[in-house]
């Protein structure tokens, strides 16, 4: 399962590769919905998240739509540098007493807090440090997870447009519980494996297809200790990656939460580095040649699409970071 990526936020590259029209509007409402979320305190899970690399489309803005959400960005890196502040004064006090108390006597439980807060300083200036910077850095800036938002490339109308979706699908109808697991974790609904489209995923499949562009990804697998580690992958030839979606459209029947425009990345058995790795499954890189066919596909010959999975393409994914 792919569970972060290196994806492209900037949405002139889509312009410029594939002539796709942007759709403004749905970006608007995806910052001011992280706007009024944390003004009412939504707890930190249902906060809309939003890749530091997607904001580099506005700057400068070239319209008034762009000019509104220019400033959101803005009011949020404002909240974002405020809290983190407040709270780096509060770690740095606590470092200062754990520190104090370790110069009198030795104790565990000083120990715990001197290292519980030196990690929270070097995380909160990373956080002031982003806040701040206006120069983006793509590995880190461009890089999405689960419940990330990320420009996802459909056809609409004839047209293809860019659209900011969730990675992490609600499927339409569904109950917005399916979103996490019974132990509070995001549920696996950001990708949707090959073998399951015309089960669980069979009113998207031939339906509602997107693409998502990406430079690398990055899968979790075990240690072998008992924990996890992190791998990372890029294609050997430095191509960008085609990855085919599924999306969907999730409307409140009682209109009491906003509507969801969310998608799924398509998984197949793995590609032998990758399972030569420890990770049992690989997105899905469609050929450039097959993206009109793949975005406008037809319920009734869902043969032709499984022929584009079998057509994909087949990079070599170099290991390129392991990180314990």
């Amino acid at each position: 399962m792919c569970y972060s990526a290196e994806a492209w936020t900037l949405y002139d590259k889509f312009v410029e590769e594939f002539g796709a029209e942007i759709d403004i509007g749905e970006f608007w409402k995806v910052y001011l919905k992280r706007d009024e979320a944390y003004r009412v305190r939504t707890p930190a899970k249902g906060l809309p998240k939003i890749p530091k690399g997607m904001d580099a489309n506005f700057l400068p803005p070239r319209s008034a739509q762009e000019r509104q959400i220019q400033e959101l960005i803005s009011q949020w890196n404002g909240h974002k540098l405020a809290q983190s502040e407040a709270e780096l004064t509060i770690q740095q006090a606590r470092l200062e007493a754990a520190e104090a108390k370790l110069l009198i006597r030795p104790t565990k439980g000083a120990l715990n807090e001197q290292r519980i807060a030196s990690n929270k300083i070097r995380q909160l200036l990373r956080w002031i440090e982003d806040a701040k910077r206006t120069r983006i850095e793509p590995a880190s800036d461009n890089r999405i997870y689960p419940d990330w938002y990320v420009p996802i490339l459909i056809l609409e109308g004839g047209k293809k447009v860019v659209r900011p979706m969730r990675y992490h699908c609600r499927p339409a109808g569904m109950n917005p519980s399916i979103d996490w697991t019974k132990d509070g974790r995001v549920s696996g609904t950001y990708n949707a494996r090959r073998d399951k489209l015309t089960l669980f995923w069979r009113k998207q499949f031939g339906y509602t297809h997107g693409l998502m562009l990406a430079e690398t990804f990055y899968e979790s697998v075990d240690d072998g200790m008992g924990g996890s580690k992190e791998i990372h992958f890029r294609p050997r030839t430095g191509e960008t990656m085609y990855i085919a979606c599924l999306y969907s459209h999730w409307v409140d029947p009682n209109g009491q939460e906003p509507d969801l425009w969310s998608c799924a990345a398509i998984t197949d058995e793995p590609e032998p580095e990758v399972a030569a790795a420890g990770h049992d499954r690989t997105i899905i890189n469609i050929k450039p040649e097959h993206v009109d066919a793949w975005l406008n596909p037809d319920p009734n010959h869902l043969d032709a699409l499984f022929a584009i999975f079998d057509d994909k393409r087949h990079p070599y994914y170099e290991l390129i970071q392991q990180a314990a």
